[in-house]
């Protein structure tokens, strides 16, 4: 036995020892799958999995198909005889797409035909750009085609407005009704400076008979989304109540035709993310965050019976649920990731929750690199609330070390921090360069109850730094942390916070990173795009001196305010086509610091928005991140 014992010691050590830690190249390397569907028999699952090549700063994308049961998964070049085209009318006759229409004159070449080689863009009101574009006068617009050929019939013709909606909104803005004798799409039918302030958006169904459109969400004035009928014809949405506020608790509505449901306002702390209808029409299966995952439930719908519809909770564990694919039968395809694993595809026995690994498109290479321990903590805050705290740590984590540690501040701001896996800001591999990350759900994030998630709201720089820094404090408490060796990074509201931080952190950080945080309050007012969020997280305008909420924020909140307490290295990372979160933020960060005599950088990546999408600026991203940290901690 004791021959026995050293053995197995020996082939942990070595297999300890084979283990490699994840670099930012393999991270690149991985596959990222994407569910397509369930075949038409019900038998198969199609998938594609996209792949990034750093050489030719480019991704390509396979697609295959695999037996819902499990097994081999085989290359197809073709899905339109496995998978129900959505865009084709159920009769056939019909397709309907989205396509860009130019309905305004916007540039030079538009006002003065002559100067055919100018380069000008002309506004007379908002919104001028979104996201990352400039506006030039073209929407998308929802075309209906006859399939045995002829002209399309443009359903928005002549109107300012987008379907899909911008920036996020893709095919799922426009569905067929059940019988194919209508078209439901979502628009937000504001333009210029309404259309800045407003998130209402409607749901809008076109008529094929009579050509006439009608609008059936006219009585809310938040966000409707993602119309979804039935094989019975009811009509299924996510809906938000008030308008301006883009964080409204999200719930699914059905109608029936006459009447409307919310069938899940009943749960306070669900937020739904996304939804699929049941087979047989009865209920809806959806995600939402909950005590720091994201899990998949199900709905009762109860029709015109005088029942309350009834939740259930399939799935359970440290894992996210973040996409339904579909469902057969009694088994529902789904895609779940965690921290240590990117997305696959894996079934769930509906009636169990029971959960089985479909797709293993990158099990060989995690099969050889060292996993992170997850680990839920939940710490007191200032006023006595418990806020749960993720805490993940290096592979082969020795307790008996001292380890650096990162404060990881989530952006959004109010958008969960649940076990998802980031191709950039990516938790295993930063702990596999041997920090422990710390990353609490503080206050602003769903799945802790909707008072929970609003406090944030007029209040971006007040408890919710002192619950960032109850989460640190606490965790570096811990004998294994080097509390010398403390930083703080984060992206978007993350970023924010990092430069809240820097001017209030009583010395406690030796670094901080921020990637396109707010800086200034009034010149991110005068210069974002989608001006109902300030004006609803910032209580509104910097000049109305009459409204306390705006002044508040504006004087307490804004980091540029407090610039004269900074003394930390800090980097500053920032995207040139970011229009949410402009240029300006950034570099008015990197001056003031440079002017302090503060070390500190600029990263700015010109062709990147918010995001950091290309291969090899995504390689620049992440070795200038780990740079920074090895130069301050």
């Amino acid at each position: 036995m004791k021959n026995l014992g050293f053995l197995g010691l020996l082939f942990m050590g070595l297999t300890a020892q084979a283990q490699t830690l994840l670099t930012p190249e393999q991270l690149w390397k991985l596959g990222r799958v994407s569910g397509k569907g369930i075949s038409k028999d019900g038998k198969s699952v199609v998938y594609s999995v996209s792949t990034p090549n750093i050489d030719e700063n480019k991704s390509s994308s396979k697609t295959y198909v695999i037996p819902i049961g499990g097994g081999n998964a085989s290359l197809i070049t073709n899905v339109d005889d496995l998978l129900v085209n959505p865009k084709i009318s159920p009769d056939g006759k019909f397709k309907i797409s989205s396509e860009e229409v130019k309905v305004m004159k916007v540039t030079g070449k538009d006002a003065y035909p002559q100067l055919s080689k100018s380069n000008v863009l002309i506004y007379d009101q908002l919104n001028y750009r979104h996201w990352d574009e400039w506006e030039d006068g073209k929407f998308g617009h929802v075309m209906l085609t006859p399939t045995g050929g002829g002209a399309a019939k443009d359903l928005m013709e002549g109107e300012p407005h987008d379907c899909p909606l911008k920036p996020d909104g893709g095919d799922e803005d426009f569905v067929w009704s059940h019988d194919g004798k209508k078209i439901v799409y979502v628009t937000k039918k504001k333009f210029g400076t309404a259309y800045a302030i407003s998130t209402n958006t409607d749901l809008y169904a076109y008529d094929l008979a009579t050509g006439s459109t009608t609008n059936l969400t006219e009585d809310n004035k938040g966000y409707d989304l993602q119309p979804a009928f039935n094989q019975q014809g009811q009509l299924a949405w996510l809906q938000m109540k008030r308008d301006g506020y883009e964080s409204d608790k999200q719930d699914i509505i059905v109608s029936n035709g006459t009447t409307k449901m919310n069938l899940t306002a009943q749960r306070d702390d669900l937020h739904v993310d996304g939804f699929k209808w049941s087979e047989d029409g009865r209920s809806l299966f959806f995600t939402a965050a909950t005590n720091g995952t994201s899990q998949l439930f199900q709905v009762t719908y109860p029709g015109l019976t005088k029942m309350m519809p009834i939740i259930t909770q399939i799935t359970k564990g440290d894992f996210d649920v973040n996409g339904i694919i579909g469902q057969s039968g009694k088994t529902l395809v789904v895609s779940r990731a965690d921290m240590n694993h990117a997305s696959e595809l894996y079934t769930v026995d509906i009636a169990s929750g029971t959960m089985t690994q479909l797709t293993h498109v990158n099990d060989a290479t995690y099969a050889n690199l060292g996993m992170c321990k997850t680990e839920r903590r939940f710490v007191k805050t200032v006023d006595g609330k418990s806020m749960l705290v993720w805490v993940i740590y290096p592979p082969n984590f020795d307790k008996n070390k001292k380890y650096p540690a990162l404060l990881y501040c989530q952006g959004g701001p109010q958008s969960a921090l649940t076990q998802f896996y980031s191709f950039r800001w990516n938790f295993q591999l930063m702990a596999s360069n041997g920090y422990i990350v710390v990353a609490p759900n503080r206050r602003g994030m769903p799945g802790h109850g909707t008072k929970w998630n609003e406090q944030i709201s007029k209040d971006h720089g007040g408890i919710v730094m002192q619950d960032y820094l109850a989460a640190i404090d606490n965790v570096s408490k811990e004998p294994f942390v080097d509390k010398n060796r403390l930083g703080c990074v984060g992206a978007s509201y993350g970023g924010y916070s990092a430069f809240m931080l820097a001017g209030m952190h009583n010395n406690r950080f030796k670094t901080f990173i921020a990637h396109d945080g707010i800086f200034d309050f009034r010149s991110m007012y005068g210069s974002t795009e989608e001006l109902w969020f300030p004006n609803f997280d910032y209580g509104g305008p910097y000049w109305d001196t009459k409204n306390a909420a705006a002044q508040k924020s504006y004087s307490q909140f804004s980091p540029s305010n407090f610039v004269a307490k900074w003394n930390t290295p800090i980097l500053i990372f920032h995207g040139e086509k970011d229009y949410r979160v402009p240029l300006e933020q950034g570099l008015q960060a990197f001056q003031a610091a440079q002017l302090r005599g503060i070390k500190s950088r600029l990263v700015v990546l010109p062709e990147e928005n918010h995001w950091v999408l290309r291969a090899q600026n995504a390689q620049v991203w992440q070795n200038e991140f780990y740079r920074w940290l090895k130069e301050t901690l």
